[in-house]
């Protein structure tokens, strides 16, 4: 062990060797957290002689846990290490040897995404449910919402695949329907979705005891990586695995918890000591990864949220360079900035792979990618498609290309976008007649309007829609005319009652392209001309991509790091975003704002641009560039006093920033009675202190209660 255990610092060496009992790492942004844990399994296994098949690692990502095995297969090479996983992986193998306990075969489906809407499609299809009744998108939320009590287990699991079909009849709503019809084709083929995977290990483990105890016997260490980003699901699972040896380590930042969309909760790793007393925790301050005024910038922004563990990066690594901020006037003169320091670095030998740009939503980046590609920068998009290759851009562009060429690619993509009634039969036919009467398919469908086939669809009113705007289209403003589309097609009106709030950002900012466009080519511009300039886009080649800035959302870039950074779209409405209107949401896009600035390593460049929100209010710089200290950034040209109070004010106007005041709380340690968890002791306090965190002693786990329960306080 002596090689490992020299590689870390005081801090790690002692997190890898603490083994016994509740440990909470915090570990900043670059202070080697793998490192340390893949140093603790192999103390436990080298130095300790602990087989790896009674310590379980659990992971978020299949790339994390194939990183952990990596490393420690370079000293293990022999060792089984299947318990390094993620919880969906941990979930399957548990339910591979234990699902008999609720009569499923180990032979069970594991249903993805797309098999659930496959399924999901066939349940509409038996049902006669319509886009107009109910989207896929709202049934996949309305059974998770279901799913998340975790009661419906015992539904799922009945045997008695009639009595799955009787809570149908008997469902007096649609989406009831829907649900129990979904169960039923799931039981038939035993397929269990990503959600059934937990909720079906937590149930078999809290109702079978047997099973509980073999699992908890066997699991003689338990770690979870990334604790600040686990849900109360993933919480219990891990609570109830090291409920007999009473090893639970878990390693995390609170200041990176940035998916609460998703269920995660920041209190799990803030209160995990009140809640496990006897908790150890080790702070991993140290940070590798970046150079001293980076890291003082962002212990500048992320001081100022509330909820988090007092804590500051310390740099390992010299470097004098400050974040550079630059303000634009237009969010192409942005673009244009980074590609141009893009341009500089590379002439001066950085290859363009060392550069990322990350923004807070994929529509931010359309000026960007626009000006890489006039520049000729080679670049790769991830977590998304490139702009112009978006589903509901590209439906837009073959709207717009219906009114100028009518051709049958953008007929097909469009005639049932929204939906329309014109299905696969419908369009089998007019094929069959466009290719009799050699024209194309909207010709066909013009010809066919009045047979009985079409009456009974909605088809004439996509008619109209392309014959209106193609008499009209050459005379008007394109803006207007993308406008006029999106309302008398549906397809704004479809988007937004289905939710789609990141596509109806992506439908602003093509309005704001072709603005762009229209602006800078003159009067002269047309619709052919725009539709020209977007295919130059859609058509650029993809190939040699190793060699390109990497372009991403700042969620897609959590884990890695790049020698320079372009963060860019700092402007308040953008990032934060909009619905950032509670402290709680605030804080986390400041968490979000802390985690794209720490994946700089030697550069750091900040940036947004003036203009116009969506909503019309003028765009003002993000407030993240004011908490992140003036001395600590780099003005390229300093701001308007003006703008800077305007900023202030606006976040005054948003945030109560009184500093928080801890109180004591008198009532931890003392006995309460509840009708039903019965009694239990007060052992903590949440930290907006809205309620009580109490272990009954009938109840293997804590539990979170509001100060309105009906406690009955026995000392």
């Amino acid at each position: 062990m002596d090689p490992i255990l020299n590689t870390l610092n005081p801090a790690q060496m002692e997190a890898a060797q603490e083994t016994e009992g509740y440990l909470r790492v915090v570990a900043g942004a670059g202070s080697g957290k793998t490192r340390t844990l893949t140093a603790r399994y192999l103390y436990l296994v080298e130095a300790l002689d602990i087989s790896t098949a009674n310590i379980l690692c659990l992971t978020f990502t299949n790339k994390a846990a194939a990183e952990m095995k990596k490393r420690i297969r370079a000293r293990l090479p022999d060792r089984d290490l299947g318990r390094i996983t993620t919880f969906h992986g941990f979930c399957v193998g548990l339910l591979k040897e234990d699902c008999h306990v609720v009569e499923y075969p180990s032979t069970f489906l594991v249903l993805d995404e797309e098999d659930k809407e496959a399924m999901l499609r066939r349940v509409f299809e038996d049902l006669g449910v319509t886009g107009r009744d109910l989207t896929i998108k709202d049934a996949v939320d309305y059974i998770g919402w279901r799913k998340g009590g975790r009661g419906y287990v015992k539904t799922l699991i009945d045997p008695d695949l009639d009595r799955l079909l009787a809570h149908e009849k008997e469902a007096t709503t649609l989406k009831d329907k829907v649900l129990y019809r979904y169960f039923y084709e799931q039981r038939k083929c035993y397929g269990l979705d990503f959600d059934d995977l937990i909720y079906f290990t937590l149930y078999i483990l809290q109702t079978d005891k047997t099973t509980r105890e073999k699992w908890q016997r066997r699991l003689e260490y338990v770690m979870v990586d990334e604790f600040q980003d686990i849900d109360k699901d993933q919480y219990a699972l891990a609570d109830i695995l090291s409920g007999y040896h009473k090893n639970l380590f878990v390693v995390g930042d609170p200041d990176q918890t940035i998916y609460t969309w998703r269920g995660a909760d920041v209190k799990f790793l803030l209160e995990f000591d009140s809640r496990h007393p006897g908790t150890k925790t080790i702070y991993l301050n140290a940070n590798y990864r970046s150079i001293p005024p980076v890291l003082t910038a962002a212990n500048a922004l992320i001081s100022h949220n509330r909820d988090r563990l007092e804590k500051e990066l310390t740099p390992i690594r010299t470097g004098e360079r400050k974040p550079l901020y630059f303000h634009a006037r237009t969010s192409q003169l942005e673009a244009d900035w980074l590609t141009a320091q893009m341009r500089a670095m590379h002439d001066g030998g950085m290859p363009y792979s060392q550069m990322g740009v990350l923004y807070r939503a994929h529509y931010v980046s359309r000026a960007v990618e626009e000006s890489l590609i006039r520049n000729r920068i080679p670049y790769v998009l991830y977590s998304g498609v490139e702009f112009y290759k978006r589903k509901e851009i590209k439906d837009v562009l073959c709207y717009l290309r219906m009114l100028y060429s009518g051709d049958d690619v953008s007929f097909l993509r469009t005639v049932n976008e929204p939906r329309r009634g014109v299905g696969r039969s419908r369009i089998a036919a007019l094929k069959q007649y466009a290719q009799w009467n050699k024209c194309s398919l909207f010709e066909a469908l013009l010809a066919n309007l009045e047979t009985d086939l079409f009456r009974r669809s909605r088809a004439r009113e996509y008619a109209r829609l392309i014959e209106k705007y193609r008499s009209i289209y050459d005379q008007m403003d394109l803006t207007d005319l993308l406008s006029g589309i999106l309302s008398e097609s549906g397809y704004e009106a479809a988007l937004r009652s289905s939710g789609e709030e990141e596509r109806l950002d992506n439908l602003a900012e093509l309005k704001q392209a072709i603005y762009d466009f229209q602006r800078k080519a003159g009067e002269e511009v047309t619709l052919g001309n725009y539709l020209d300039h977007a295919a130059l886009f859609t058509n650029m080649d993809q190939t040699e991509r190793s060699e390109a800035v990497k372009l991403m959302t700042v969620h897609a870039a959590k884990g890695l790091e790049f020698p320079v950074v372009f963060l860019c779209g700092l402007s308040e409405g953008i990032f934060p975003g909009k619905r950032a209107n509670t402290r709680e949401k605030l804080e986390e896009e400041r968490r979000l704002c802390y985690v794209a600035m720490t994946r700089a390593r030697d550069r750091l460049y900040l940036s947004d641009a003036a203009g116009s929100n969506y909503d019309g209010s003028n765009r003002l710089p993000s407030r993240f560039l004011f908490n992140a200290g003036e001395g600590n950034v780099e003005y390229v040209v300093p701001l308007d006093p003006e703008l800077v109070d305007r900023v202030q004010s606006q976040i005054q106007k948003t945030e109560n920033l009184e500093p928080r005041t801890p109180r004591e709380d008198p009532e931890i340690g003392r006995t309460v009675r509840h009708p039903v968890f019965g009694e239990g002791k007060i052992i903590g306090i949440p930290r907006d202190q809205s309620g009580y965190i109490i272990q009954f002693e009938k109840v293997p786990t804590p539990r979170t209660l509001a100060k309105s329960a009906k406690l009955e306080f026995v000392q």
